[in-house]
């Protein structure tokens, strides 16, 4: 697809591939960016920026109705509680996180999210935060605590969970837990440890790509798709990269920025499933 107008990293998004939205990150000189681009399935687009600038967040939502809540903001690298919403225009800040933190990720709509986990370095948590619309309720914990996991779902009764990061040392995941509205419960491991990669997709049909994984900051193109029961491998990225943003579904998805190990890009892929052809045999 077409490239981003500012390459950057831990920038926060939403799918699918032709109407994605990008937001925040780093730019090449590890500025925090407020930038916010619009897809159109050819060419990226600025509209209104974020307030304030930030990165590691927690995405949700789609390219009309957007939630970035949590992350980094400036000065320095300070832990941040802010919770945004887009409504195809303008972001508004709304009611805050209950803990601050960066590194979280998230799943839902603009109305109906979840964030879990997140932490600085060293402090993972297993803090999962339920949104309502108008106020952040903190409910039951992930079983294992980690940081730069993907995720995947619709609503905030309804998601996935996968891989992610629990220092000490590189200390790269697999697990993964599937959320019920109440309870997280593990369930079958990703074939790949690893962290920073991104993810879109529902409870029962998803996908997990890019990434970091051993031997340390090894980038990878990796695919993984889940079936509802089990993770199995295909098509790659184009790009190998971690710390990406992206979204939408097993049949329409979007993979948009992040670092490839020389530096932030720019690059969007769109993901599209085959439909399965039909092939049929006479007796002739």
């Amino acid at each position: 697809g077409g490239n981003l107008n500012t390459a950057r990293t831990g920038l926060g998004g939403t799918g699918p591939a032709t109407t994605a939205l990008a937001f925040g990150g780093y730019n090449d000189a590890n500025t925090f960016q407020q930038l916010t681009e619009l897809y159109n399935g050819s060419n990226w687009t600025e509209v209104n920026d974020l307030s304030p600038a930030r990165v590691e967040g927690a995405s949700a939502g789609n390219s009309t109705a957007a939630l970035y809540a949590g992350g980094f903001v400036a000065p320095g690298y300070t832990d941040s509680n802010s919770n945004e919403t887009w409504n195809g225009t303008n972001w508004t800040e709304v009611n805050n996180l209950n803990l601050a933190r960066p590194y979280i990720r998230g799943f839902g709509t603009s109305t109906s999210a979840i964030g879990a986990g997140g932490g600085a370095p060293g402090t993972p948590t297993a803090n999962t935060e339920l949104w309502n619309g108008t106020n952040w309720t903190e409910v039951n914990n992930l079983n294992t605590p980690r940081r730069s996991t993907g995720t995947s779902g619709v609503d905030n009764t309804s998601g996935l969970l996968f891989g992610g990061n629990l220092p000490p040392g590189a200390g790269y995941k697999s697990e993964t837990e599937s959320w019920n509205g109440t309870n997280w419960t593990e369930v079958n491991d990703m074939n790949t440890a690893r962290l920073m990669l991104a993810g879109s997709g529902t409870t029962t049909a998803a996908l997990g790509f890019g990434g970091g994984n051993a031997p340390p900051d090894a980038i990878n193109a990796f695919t993984e798709e889940w079936n509802g029961t089990n993770w199995t491998e295909t098509t790659d990225l184009s790009t190998a990269r971690q710390i990406l943003a992206g979204g939408g579904t097993t049949s329409s998805t979007s993979a948009f920025g992040g670092y490839d190990g020389t530096g932030q890009v720019a690059l969007t892929e769109e993901w599209s499933a085959k439909a399965p052809t039909t092939i049929t045999f006479s007796d002739s």
